[in-house]
């Protein structure tokens, strides 16, 4: 039974539940770069003159494979969807093939039914199937079986892509297939392996997507060969989910945690859920929200350097949702014992809002300063914690940042999150079958 599974991240978390995308990615525990200040650079964003926000409108000229996976897109990876079909011009196909792709790939490790004896080889080999015109798999239990099943219908929008697109998918899929095998019956026990695991599952897809947006033009090749900073932004995503959902992967019998943190506290994870380990509980919660906090400095650098507002915002709304989600984690008693929420209109604010830079930067200083306020003077990784809030504090209002929040936004690209906004309400009224005005939002 694979002891790690099911916590794939694909938008810079796109898989993952998502996200976002779902969540969209090293080896060892990295800091937060204390000593080096982010430079901003000065230019706007740059918009294209006719961009197209949904596909609705050129369906008519998209194959009938196309269509289809369009179609698996918006019934696999829910809230974000919107967020895929808004980036502009051929970029758009690419990330909906590579989020299928890795759908399919993580659908094949999340797969508890497969024995391990042949889930092994398909996750590595799985990049070979991408021009294997008639491979699918059909031995799947998974609720996302249908894009195994239908493989061949996404490996041919996939050979139809341009080379330079192409190679970044095979190549992502090929090191996530190699790194989930890698972890099926491996417990992560370090924080460097905690790392390890959310790079393979998270981290590679922000690489991925980045190398997608400079290949397609629309941002500097700098974007995408900045690793680090690519593979920050997954990680960000990732740890957030993992954070959030210790309960629910609890009750399914899968770990997360990595064991260097939780064993610092209790004798074993599942003790957490116990009230009367609550303080413990709560300790080791707020070390975790730490070390994921130490990647908002890479977060904030990586936003810094785009210059297409539909990639801006296909990146900026998992970050702002992230660090929301952990501002409601940190200390929060809920974790162990049911489902930390944000509201559905917080959500769509937050949807709204992070369309610039300077207006990312203040939605990340609100949530630091709403954590700084719960840091207990009892907690174990107060100093910590309090140090890595002050770096991003200093980074989040910093005079260039200040100055960026007069930046003009384009009133179409107003109109386009307004939309973006209304289309993700829909989306998370359909995931938690409630009708509009309805109860919290889970952060998926």
């Amino acid at each position: 039974m694979a002891v790690v599974g099911g916590k794939s991240a694909a938008s810079f978390s796109v898989i993952k539940r998502s996200l976002s995308l779902r969540s969209v990615l090293s080896g060892g525990r990295r800091s937060a770069q204390e000593g080096r200040l982010v430079t901003r650079a000065s230019h706007p964003l740059r918009t294209h003159r006719h961009p197209a926000f949904v596909c609705f409108s050129c369906q008519d000229s998209m194959s009938e494979t196309l269509r289809t996976c369009y179609a698996y897109l918006n019934q696999t990876s829910r809230s974000f969807a919107a967020v895929i079909q808004a980036l502009d011009g051929e970029l758009r196909h690419a990330v909906c093939i590579f989020y299928l792709v890795l759908r399919a790939l993580d659908t094949v490790e999340d797969d508890m039914s497969i024995p391990l004896e042949k889930k092994v080889p398909l996750l590595q080999d799985f990049h070979m199937f991408l021009y294997q015109p008639e491979w699918s798999f059909s031995e799947s239990r998974e609720k996302d079986r249908q894009v195994l099943e239908d493989f061949p219908t996404i490996s041919v929008e996939f050979r139809n892509l341009g080379q330079e697109y192409r190679d970044v998918i095979s190549d992502i899929c090929h090191r996530m297939g190699v790194g989930m095998a890698e972890f099926l019956e491996k417990k992560v026990s370090s924080m460097k392996e905690w790392d390890k695991y959310c790079h393979y599952v998270a981290g590679l897809v922000g690489i991925g997507l980045s190398r997608l947006f400079s290949a397609s033009q629309l941002e500097d090749a700098e974007v995408g060969r900045d690793t680090e900073l690519a593979n920050s932004m997954g990680l960000f995503l990732q740890k957030t989910n993992i954070i959030r959902d210790y309960l629910e992967d609890q009750q399914e019998g899968r770990a997360f945690w990595p064991q260097e943190a939780w064993s610092q506290f209790a004798s074993r994870l599942e003790d957490f859920a116990s009230p009367q380990h609550l303080s413990s509980a709560l300790s080791c919660l707020n070390l975790l929200v730490t070390d994921a906090l130490h990647h908002v400095p890479d977060v904030i650098a990586y936003l810094s350097r785009l210059r297409n507002q539909s990639v801006f915002n296909f990146c900026a709304i998992p970050q702002v949702m992230a660090i929301a989600t952990l501002s409601a984690c940190y200390n929060n008693p809920e974790v162990f014992q049911g489902v930390v929420k944000i509201r559905k209109g917080q959500a769509v604010t937050l949807m709204m809002q992070a369309t610039n830079m300077g207006a990312v930067q203040s939605i990340i200083a609100q949530y630091s300063q709403e954590i700084l306020q719960k840091v207990s003077a009892a907690d174990p990784s107060r100093e910590k914690t309090l140090r890595i809030l002050s770096l991003i504090h200093e980074k989040s209002l910093s005079p260039a940042a200040l100055s960026s929040r007069a930046h003009h936004i384009s009133p179409v690209y107003v109109s386009a999150a307004m939309l973006l906004a209304a289309l993700s309400w829909q989306y998370m009224n359909a995931a938690a079958g409630q009708p509009p005005g309805g109860a919290d939002m889970q952060g998926h």
